[in-house]
């Protein structure tokens, strides 16, 4: 742990990412995108790749994804065999992944305990994560996390999505919180550019993802090594 002591009494609400934060969800991508693949008469991706590529929405993801297994060509045609084949890729991932949405996933250790530190402290909790909003709630719902939350929002709930500010702005008034008040956990530096563009103090886990880059190199206000260390003296 390496973390400034996060006084509660200067708090009233935290925000706090789901994939690489509250739940290692890289098994169901993993298993999605590779049955997607197989749709789409491509080779399978190995999951080390995939974990580089993940934070960013499904949309930077499906692109990376198809830009990884396409075969080398010019970068036009590329271009454009990455676009020809994105609209079926986008349907068959949507009906793979909810098929099975938090069945290869699990929660990391510490989560619960401190998300009820939180909620004990007097903190108003909100879930915002920049996975589309029809996979992040059956899975808070299937991980046993979503009684935690009195606010949802995914990557489609608002015009952006992190790293840009918009989200962490929009879930404060959400909450009724100056962001000044409201603490960013995330895992990655998505999380942290946006809450430091929306004035929200942030610190992060450091067994996320953060597209293969350490957490503890990003600017933040402080690292963790699990949720239940947040609130300890």
């Amino acid at each position: 742990m390496n973390l400034i002591p996060v006084d509660p009494s200067r708090l009233d609400a935290a925000i706090i990412d789901l994939d690489g934060t509250m739940v290692d969800t890289l098994g169901d991508f993993s298993e999605a995108l590779n049955r997607m693949l197989r749709d789409l008469g491509q080779p399978p991706i190995d999951a080390s790749a995939i974990e580089s590529m993940v934070g960013k929405g499904s949309e930077h993801l499906l692109r990376s994804v198809l830009n990884h297994v396409v075969p080398p060509m010019d970068k036009a045609q590329r271009a454009l065999k990455i676009d020809a084949m994105y609209p079926d890729a986008w349907a068959s991932y949507q009906r793979h992944y909810l098929a099975i949405n938090g069945q290869y996933a699990v929660v990391y250790p510490g989560v619960a305990e401190g998300l009820a530190a939180l909620r004990a402290a007097g903190l108003r909790l909100a879930c915002l994560t920049n996975k589309p909003t029809a996979f992040a709630l059956p899975l808070l719902e299937a991980k046993g996390l979503s009684g935690f939350f009195s606010q949802v929002f995914g990557g489609d709930a608002f015009e952006r999505k992190k790293p840009d500010p918009l989200p962490l702005v929009k879930t404060c008034e959400a909450l009724g919180t100056a962001p000044a008040r409201t603490l960013m956990v995330g895992d990655s530096s998505n999380d942290a550019q946006a809450a430091r563009a929306a004035g929200c103090p942030v610190v992060l886990v450091t067994y996320g993802y953060n597209h293969g880059q350490p957490a503890r190199a990003v600017d933040a206000d402080g690292w963790m090594d699990s949720l239940a260390e947040l609130l300890q003296k």
